[in-house]
Order: structure tokens, then C-alpha cells, then sequence
């Protein structure tokens, strides 16, 4: 069976992108090739591998990526999971484009425990989307 190519985007794909891609993979990764990438990519939060790692699921080799990587490439999707990635995304001809905007649990500045409660609320959000497509 033919895989589908995936490529999550947000703007950091320091959090939000990076969830969804260990996400997708460790859920349904026989049936999809995940990628993800940020238009101005940083590091991947602690926070984003720590919650992660609650679900069983390694994301800490992961490395942020900046979406100009992946020019030229074929995909079957394009998810985008803000507005900023939506709107500066660069077009990649041939794909499905989805979008759905999450929070940005990077953005929150609080409490150590706040902050893992806030990237649990999304993580858990995006896998109920992923779940849906």
C-alpha cells in the first residue's frame, strides 16, 4: 500500500507541528509518511517532548525545520494548525490543503505546571482532529 505524504505546518514547529507529526506517525503512521516544518522554525519546546512522552511517544530527536526544506517535494496533504502558517505557507501543487488553527501553548507564559496542562489541552485537541480527517 501507497503511503500519503503529510507535512504539518505551523510557525515555530517548535510545539503544535511537531505534536501533530508524532501524533499522526505513532497513530497511523502505516498509512502516512509525516513530516512537519514551521515558517520560522526554532526549537522544539520541552514542554511538547515531555507531554509526549506521557503518551508513550518519543519525539526528542525531533529538530525544528524551516518549511523551504520541503520545496519541491510531493505531498498528498498540507495540515496547517495556525493562521500564521495558513497564511504564509508557500502554495505546494498537487495536495489536499486542511487547516485548523490550535492555541499556541509555546505563546502561554506561566507556571511550569500551567504550561504542561496548556501543551496536554492541545496535544490531546490535535489528536482528536488528526482522529477526524
Amino acid at each position: 500500500m501507497h503511503k500519503k505524504r503529510v507535512l504539518i505546518l505551523c510557525t515555530g514547529n517548535s510545539a503544535r507541528s511537531q505534536m501533530a507529526e508524532g501524533l499522526l506517525r505513532h497513530d497511523a503512521g502505516h498509512r502516512f509518511e509525516v513530516f512537519s516544518a514551521g515558517t520560522n522554525p526554532s526549537h522544539v519546546r520541552p514542554e511538547a517532548i515531555a507531554v509526549m512522552r506521557e503518551l508513550g511517544i518519543d519525539i526528542s530527536t525531533h529538530r525544528s525545520k524551516h518549511v523551504n526544506e520541503f520545496q519541491g517535494e510531493q505531498f498528498d496533504y498540507v495540515l496547517t494548525v495556525c493562521d500564521n502558517a495558513k497564511d504564509n505557507c508557500p502554495f505546494f501543487p498537487g495536495t489536499v490543503s486542511l487547516h485548523h488553527s490550535f492555541e499556541d501553548p509555546a505563546a502561554f507564559q506561566g507556571a511550569e505546571e500551567e504550561r504542561l496542562a496548556l501543551f496536554r489541552k492541545v496535544r490531546d485537541q490535535i489528536r482528536e482532529y488528526l482522529r477526524t480527517l
